[in-house]
C-alpha cells in the first residue's frame, strides 16, 4: 500500500488548526443554477461544508452562485475556496483589484481560501507568488494556495511567501489519473500541504472500470462511492467533485463513513496504472 489510510471524514487544511469535510463540491461548468442551489443546500444540511469555485467559472456566475449559499445558509457554515486567473499576478495591485472583484460577486469581505489557477508561465514562480500573499496581507483571504502546480512549482512556491503559508495545492487527481502520487501527493504529505483532488469521478468515467465496479460489488457500493473512498483514504486529500442533482449528492455522501481495506485499495493500485 502507498500511503497510511486516512480514516477521519474531516481533513486538516495546511498546517493550520482549521478541518473540512473530506469531500467538498466544485462549481465547473454548472448548467442550471437552480437545481444546483438545491443539490447543494442538501450537501451542506448532511455535513459538506467546504465549496470550491473561481473566477473563471461561468464567467462569474459560479462565484455569485456560491454567494447566494453563503447567504442561505450562514456564512459560518461553509468553506469557501476561490481561484485567481494568471495573468493578475503580474502586479500586486492587479492582485488585489482582481480579489475585489471575485469578493464583490461573491458578497464577501474575506474569502477562506484564495488559489492561484495555475501558474503564470511569464512570471518567476517567487515573484507572482509574492505578488498573490497581498490577498493575504490585506485580509482578503484568510489563507492562500494554489492550483496545478508541480512538485518543483510548489516547492518554490512555499519557499517563496513572507507570512501566509501555502496551504492547499489544487490539482487533478482520480483513482485512474494517479500522477500525483509520484512525487506531488508525497511532498505534501510531508510539508503539511492539503491536496484538493479536481476531476475526482473522471466525468463519470470511473464507473465503467472493472476493477473499481468489483470492488462495488463487494462493498455494495457505488463505482463512483469508491472511487472517491480510495481519495479519502489518502492522507490530505479532498476530492471536489461537481453536481447538480440531489441524487448524485446522496451517492457522494454515501462515500462517507466507511473506508476500503487495505488490501483493496493494494488490489486497486496494483490493478490500475
Amino acid at each position: 500500500m502507498l500511503f497510511p489510510i486516512d480514516y477521519s471524514d474531516k481533513k486538516p487544511i495546511g498546517n493550520t488548526s482549521e478541518s473540512v469535510s473530506a469531500i467538498g463540491l466544485g462549481t465547473w461548468n454548472i448548467r442550471d443554477y437552480r437545481r444546483a442551489e438545491k443539490a447543494f443546500l442538501y450537501a451542506i444540511e448532511h455535513g459538506i461544508d467546504n465549496i470550491d469555485t473561481a473566477e473563471m467559472y461561468g464567467g462569474g456566475r459560479a462565484e455569485e452562485f456560491v454567494g447566494r449559499i453563503a447567504r442561505l445558509v450562514g456564512r459560518e457554515r461553509i468553506f469557501i475556496t476561490t481561484k485567481m486567473l494568471p495573468h493578475h499576478l503580474r502586479s500586486r495591485d492587479d492582485v488585489l483589484k482582481a480579489a475585489k472583484a471575485s469578493l464583490k460577486r461573491l458578497g464577501l469581505e474575506t474569502v477562506d481560501l484564495f488559489l492561484i489557477h495555475w501558474p503564470n508561465t511569464s512570471i518567476p514562480i517567487e515573484e507572482q507568488v509574492r505578488n498573490f500573499e497581498a490577498v493575504y496581507l490585506e485580509g482578503l483571504a484568510r489563507y492562500i494556495g494554489v492550483s496545478n502546480f508541480n512538485v518543483i512549482e510548489l516547492d518554490r512556491a512555499i519557499h517563496a511567501t513572507r507570512k501566509a503559508e501555502i496551504v492547499v495545492d489544487q490539482v487533478r487527481y482520480s483513482v485512474l489519473y494517479r500522477d500525483v502520487e509520484r512525487d506531488l501527493l508525497p511532498y505534501a504529505i510531508k510539508n503539511n500541504v492539503t491536496i484538493q483532488a479536481y476531476t475526482p469521478i473522471e466525468y463519470g468515467r470511473v464507473a465503467h472500470n472493472p476493477i473499481i465496479r468489483s470492488i462495488a460489488e463487494k462493498y455494495s457500493k457505488t463505482p463512483i462511492q469508491v472511487a472517491l473512498n480510495f481519495l479519502v483514504s489518502r492522507p490530505r486529500v479532498i476530492p471536489i467533485p461537481k453536481s447538480e442533482q440531489i441524487e448524485h449528492i446522496k451517492e457522494i455522501l454515501g462515500a462517507l463513513g466507511w473506508r476500503l481495506s487495505p488490501e483493496d485499495i493494494e488490489y486497486i493500485e496494483e490493478g490500475i496504472k
